[in-house]
């Protein structure tokens, strides 16, 4: 029997819904896989209670759904679904970059400077796992720079329904593209980081809107969606943006 020893700090139903996250985000359980209730009890060493109530925190997470008198699944996203979150990503992210340059303490560049440097040189599949749990873990400590809790919670559900697992397992049927895909991508966390550290809101939200951008090619070319139906989501995004700013400005 495997007993894990995180479940010795928290409510146990909340310590089995991180462990699970963290499978799901690793991939280790695979989009469409059903979770077995007795096999993760098993697993874990517990009852089956405190399981039931994990899916369920899953399932209102957005990380799983359930299916009437058959259980509960890893989400299948759909493409449309894919990009909807993709298009909030690029909404939220750079909102919360922007804000975040304008307050962030030294302390959470430090913290962010730490995830960093953690995930340098991360690019054999052994790694994986580590890899996209620092990756989710800079993206939600940018977005807790911001000071909203609200809109923490609010990014938290949207990176539940954008499949970074998903890209990751992928980019693993293109060796010849994975290292230099792997070190853009920390390039590009070093220019948010940076701009956050100088405190400027300006670059922060741009390099933070061109790596979103750069995981919407992502999405193109390991996952197949359509490229069309990417553009179209950018084009309506930025065109609601300058209205908005338009606007907004008219009234100043």
């Amino acid at each position: 029997m495997n007993t894990e020893p995180e479940l010795l700090r928290k409510p146990l139903k909340d310590e089995i819904f991180e462990i699970l996250h963290k499978r799901i985000v690793a991939g280790k359980y695979a989009p469409g896989e059903w979770l077995r209730q007795e096999e993760i009890a098993s697993q874990l060493g517990v009852s089956m209670t405190p399981v039931r109530e994990a899916l369920d925190l899953l399932v209102s997470a957005g990380l799983a759904e359930r299916e009437p008198f058959r259980g509960v699944r890893v989400r299948q996203l759909s493409p449309a679904e894919i990009v909807e979150a993709y298009s909030m990503r690029l909404l939220l992210e750079s909102a919360a970059a922007r804000l975040a340059a304008a307050s962030i303490t030294q302390e959470q560049v430090e913290a962010l400077c730490q995830v960093l440097n953690q995930m340098e040189g991360m690019v054999t599949l052994n790694e994986m796992h580590s890899l996209r749990l620092l990756n989710r873990e800079f993206h939600l400590q940018v977005v807790a720079a911001a000071g909203s809790s609200l809109l923490s919670r609010i990014y938290n559900t949207v990176a539940n329904a954008f499949p970074d697992w998903m890209l990751y397992e992928a980019m693993f049927r293109y060796p010849e593209l994975l290292d230099s895909s792997l070190r853009k991508e920390h390039d590009e966390h070093r220019l948010i980081l940076e701009a956050l550290a100088a405190h400027d809101p300006e670059a922060a939200a741009r390099h933070t809107l061109e790596h979103i951008q750069n995981l919407g090619k992502d999405l193109h070319n390991f996952l197949g969606i359509p490229s069309q139906e990417i553009q179209a989501k950018e084009q309506a995004l930025a065109q609601m943006l300058l209205v908005g700013r338009i606007k907004f400005l008219a009234q100043g």
